[in-house]
C-alpha cells in the first residue's frame, strides 16, 4: 500500500468512527473513536476464524506494519502533539507553579517507577509467576509518564482553575521526555546492555538529555520569535512554527538530548509575554487555530492506532491476571507518589486533598507508554508487558477519562465544564 492510500485509509476511518460516535454514543471525539476501534478490532477477531478462507487480520496488520507506531510517535508525530500542547498552556500560572510542575515531572516519575517495580514485583508472585525485577523497573518505566495528549485534551473540557490546569499540563508534558529517558535506561539495565554503566554516568546522561533538551528548547523558541517578529503574515508564522518544532525535536535527538523536553520548552516560548509584542491579535488567533487543528487530526488518528493495536496482542491468561492486578496498583503508585514528590513543595494545606485526588484520576496513559511497550525487543519481557501496558493504557483512557467530570463535579463543585463533545 502507497503512503496516500494509507492516509486516505486512516483518514477515511477515522472520519467514520467520529461521525458514528456523534449520532451514538456522543463521547469527547478522541475517546470515542478509540472505543469504536477497538470494537472494530474485537469484530474482526471474532468473524476471523469463522471464515477460514480469508485471513480479516491481514490488511489491519500490515497497516500497523506499515505505520509503526512507536517510530511514527516517538520519532515524528509527538514533536507536533508536544508543541501543540505546550502553546496552550498559560505560562504565567505555570511560572507560578513550577516547582510543583518540576517535582511533579522529576521527582514524581521516578518515584512512580520505583513504586509500580516494588508493587508489580510482590504481586506477580501472588499470581503465580515470578518475573526479574529488572522488568518490573521497565514496567514502571512504560507506565510511570501520564501521557500530554490525553490530559491536554481532557483539560479543554474541565473548567478547573488555572493554576491547577497549568500544574496538570505542565506535569503531563514534561514527565513525557522524563519517562522516555528513564525507559532507555531501564530497557538497558533489562537487557543486559548497560550492565557495566555506573549511577554516575546515568545521572550525567539523565541531566544531559533533560538540561540540555531545555535549553536547546529555550534557544530555538526565543530565535524563532526573534526572527518572526516584525512581520504579519499568518502563513510565515505557521511554516516558522512547523519548523520549529520538527526541528527542534530532530536537532535534540541527534544531540543526545530530549526531543521531547526541548520541544515542550519551544512551545512554551510562544506563550511568554514576550511572544505577545511579536503577534498581533489577529494573527495569534490564526496560528492558534491552526495548531489546534493539527492538534486535533493527530489525536484521533493516534486514538484509533491505539484501538487497532489490539489485534497485535495475544495474552495468554497470567497476562490478564497481571492486568487486572496493576489497574488498581498503578491508580495507587499515582496517588502515592504525588503525594510524597509535592510534600517539599508544600501545597497549599486546604486544596491538597482535592488536587492529589484530581492529580491521580486524571493521571491518564496513552501513546507514550503503547508506543514504549511496542518497542520494546522481542521476547519474554514484551510478551508479558505490551498486554499489560495495553489494559492499563485502555483502562485510564476510557473508564478515568470518561468519569474525570464527574470526580471534577465533586471535588471543585463551582467549575464550569466545556459543552463541546471534542
Amino acid at each position: 500500500m502507497d503512503t496516500i492510500s494509507l492516509l486516505a485509509l486512516l483518514l477515511t476511518l477515522s472520519a467514520g468512527f467520529s461521525i458514528l460516535n456523534h449520532h451514538t454514543f456522543r463521547l469527547p471525539v478522541t475517546i470515542g473513536v478509540l472505543v469504536f476501534s477497538l470494537l472494530a478490532s474485537l469484530l474482526v477477531m471474532i468473524l476471523n476464524p469463522l471464515i477460514p478462507s480469508y485471513d480479516l487480520q491481514a490488511l489491519p496488520r500490515s497497516v500497523l506494519g506499515a505505520i509503526n507506531l512507536p517510530t511514527a510517535l516517538l520519532n515524528g508525530a509527538l514533536s507536533l502533539l508536544l508543541f501543540a500542547g505546550a502553546m496552550q498552556v498559560n505560562v504565567g500560572h505555570l511560572r507560578a507553579k513550577l516547582a510543583s510542575v518540576a517535582a511533579l515531572s522529576v521527582l514524581g516519575t521516578v518515584l512512580a517507577v520505583a513504586f509500580l517495580a516494588i508493587a508489580a514485583w510482590y504481586a506477580f508472585p501472588l499470581l503465580g509467576h515470578t518475573i526479574p525485577f529488572t522488568s518490573c523497573i521497565v514496567l514502571g518505566a512504560i507506565l510511570a509518564p501520564t501521557d500530554p495528549v490525553s490530559v491536554v485534551g481532557m483539560l479543554k473540557r474541565l473548567g478547573l482553575p488555572g493554576p491547577l490546569q497549568a500544574v496538570f499540563a505542565g506535569e503531563s508534558l514534561f514527565n513525557d521526555g522524563v519517562g522516555v529517558v528513564i525507559f532507555g535506561v531501564t530497557i538497558g539495565l533489562a537487557t543486559g546492555d548497560s550492565l557495566g554503566v555506573t549511577a554516575s554516568e546515568i545521572a550525567l546522561s539523565f541531566c544531559r538529555e533533560a538540561i540540555g533538551g531545555g535549553l536547546l528548547g529555550a534557544l530555538t523558541g526565543w530565535i524563532a520569535l526573534h526572527v518572526l517578529k516584525g512581520q504579519r503574515d499568518p502563513h510565515i508564522d505557521l511554516l516558522t512554527s512547523l519548523a520549529l518544532a520538527t526541528g527542534t525535536f530532530s536537532i535534540a535527538n541527534q544531540l543526545g538530548m530530549s526531543g521531547a523536553i526541548a520541544v515542550v520548552v519551544a512551545g512554551l516560548c510562544f506563550g511568554t509575554s514576550y511572544s505577545h509584542s511579536v503577534f498581533d491579535e489577529a494573527s495569534r488567533k490564526e496560528l492558534d487555530t491552526a495548531w489546534t487543528l493539527i492538534d486535533e487530526v493527530l489525536n484521533v488518528l493516534l486514538f484509533m492506532l491505539i484501538g487497532f493495536e489490539i489485534l497485535e496482542i495475544t495474552p495468554p491468561l497470567f497476562t490478564v491476571l497481571a492486568t487486572l492486578a496493576v489497574i488498581p496498583l498503578s491508580i495507587a503508585v499515582r496517588a502515592l507518589s504525588v503525594l510524597f514528590s509535592t510534600l517539599p513543595v508544600h501545597l497549599r494545606q486546604w486544596e491538597r486533598g482535592r488536587v492529589l485526588g484530581i492529580l491521580t484520576w486524571g493521571g491518564l496513559r496513552g501513546g507514550i507508554s503503547v508506543s514504549l511497550a511496542l518497542g520494546l525487543p522481542p521476547g519474554d519481557l514484551r510478551e508479558l508487558l505490551l498486554p499489560v501496558c495495553y489494559g492499563v493504557v485502555v483502562f485510564t483512557i476510557i473508564v478515568q477519562g470518561l468519569t474525570m467530570e464527574w470526580v471534577v463535579r465533586r471535588l471543585f463543585p463551582s467549575t464550569r465544564l466545556s459543552n463541546s463533545d471534542g
